[in-house]
């Protein structure tokens, strides 16, 4: 998870440590559904997303938080379980951001005995300590890019409207973050704070399946366009069509797995040991460890025809330029290849990365490669697969069957009446090489005609 208020130079790892400050609060009264021992049948919900990979470097979506609801621009994070906003409590040092800073009262505070309080410390894999049953449940999130966030965890209620049509106002818990030093307090964030969609139990998902109102499923669809579209639920997962892989357990906590994977580039394999890969929507750009991202970046340039120049760009390390600048990938994708992780976690499950799902055009009409190498920011065996990659695809976080599904589908289209009528034509298997073991199989005229 990164919190991207500077252009996106690396992904950076969450790290959750205690914080010594002790307050007293009040307990907060929980809001739970509707009617005492009713169990209502859980819905979805569904986000427009704003934002892109590049020049803006993130995916958003607005939320209504508080009491009257006020609208918060949050940054979609699969890669970490908390939800926090820059807030007033009052604040030590913040970023300037899109709406006021979010005021708690005493009364909204999360005491430390709180089982989300221990939830929220998980991540440390230590034991929770709590002095006084009175005192509130701080944190601090530190950062690789040595960006860090300290505040209190507070519960207030989150305006949401279901596809059952219903509106919902759950008290959930998240964080208050009091105490920035992250990005450039000069300029201004485009977004109050972070959306946390990890399957921790401090997780907003986590929490609307404890109310009852979602099941633990959440998915989301980043246009290639900007834009795109979340959910909470599973009304919209096309469960037959998708490609599914178990997830696994990460040497990373805090992110979703499928596994292991096999790299191919062109329909060969890259030689490199099966690489343990996981997905983050909080991460602008996909990383792979040192091996994985040398095989590539040779047999990519091995690959390449003389019209393609290297060139220095100040927006990524290496990028090509043409005989004119490029005005969308459409315009270069034909000189590059697809490539294929081979999952050994699902029964053919297979990702296509097409080059337009790797490859970024920049303002100076260069062609840039968005994979980066993780080990130079401190990703060490880590493989990310973030924005850059899942666009145009909806990926499935299925905590209900511990699964991990994705499809192409048109993410510009959000869906209309919460059904997934409409855009059955954006489902395709993807184009696989024989040489996988897999025939090739048609997509839609959406996708053959590579619109942009």
């Amino acid at each position: 998870m990164a919190p991207r208020w500077a252009p996106p130079v690396g992904l950076v790892l969450l790290m959750l440590l205690l914080a010594p400050a002790a307050v007293r609060g009040d307990k907060p009264l929980r809001g739970g559904p509707s009617g005492a021992g009713a169990e209502p049948e859980a819905s979805s919900a569904v986000f427009p997303l704003y934002g892109d990979v590049y020049p803006h470097g993130l995916y958003y979506v607005a939320m209504n938080i508080g009491n009257p609801p006020r609208p918060y621009f949050l940054d979609v994070d699969t890669g970490s379980d908390l939800t926090w906003l820059q807030c007033d409590a009052p604040c030590v040092s913040c970023n300037k951001v899109p709406h006021p800073l979010y005021r708690p009262t005493k009364n909204k505070l999360v005491p430390c005995v709180d089982p989300l309080c221990a939830s929220l410390h998980g991540g440390l894999n230590s034991r929770h300590k709590c002095d006084s049953p009175h005192q509130q449940c701080d944190y601090e999130i530190r950062y690789a890019d040595q960006g860090s966030s300290i505040g209190v965890l507070v519960i207030d209620s989150f305006a949401l409207r279901l596809a059952n049509t219903s509106a919902v106002h759950p008290s959930l818990a998240f964080g208050c973050g009091y105490d920035q030093q992250v990005g450039s307090s000069s300029e201004v964030s485009p977004t109050d704070g972070v959306l946390g969609l990890g399957s921790g139990s401090i997780s907003l998902l986590s929490q609307l399946k404890q109310h009852g109102i979602t099941k633990n499923v959440v998915g989301h669809c980043l246009s290639l366009r900007g834009g795109g579209f979340l959910f909470f639920g599973d009304d919209l997962v096309p469960y037959s069509r998708a490609t599914w892989a178990p997830m696994a357990r990460s040497a990373f906590r805090n992110y979703y797995s499928p596994g292991s994977a096999s790299l191919y580039f062109g329909g060969r394999s890259l030689g490199v040991r099966p690489m343990e890969v996981v997905f983050d929507s909080g991460s602008s750009f996909t990383y792979f460890a040192a091996q994985p991202y040398q095989a590539l970046v040779t047999a990519l340039k091995g690959s390449l025809s003389r019209s393609l120049k290297e060139v220095s760009d100040p927006s990524l390390p290496l990028c090509w330029k043409g005989k004119k600048p490029f005005k969308s990938v459409l315009d270069v994708k034909k000189e590059f290849k697809s490539l294929i992780l081979s999952f050994a976690n699902g029964k053919k499950a297979l990702m296509e990365i097409p080059p337009e799902n790797y490859l970024i055009i920049t303002k100076y009409g260069n062609a840039c490669l968005g994979i980066l190498n993780g080990s130079e920011v401190g990703l060490k065996d880590l493989n990310i697969l973030g924005d850059v990659t899942m666009q145009d695809q909806m990926v499935i976080y299925d905590n209900e069957r511990g699964q991990i599904g994705w499809i192409r589908a048109p993410c510009d289209r959000i869906p209309n009446d919460n059904t997934i009528d409409g855009f059955e034509e954006g489902y395709c298997w993807p184009q696989f090489p024989g040489i996988i073991g897999l025939p090739n199989q048609d997509c839609p005229a959406y996708y053959r005609s590579n619109k942009a």
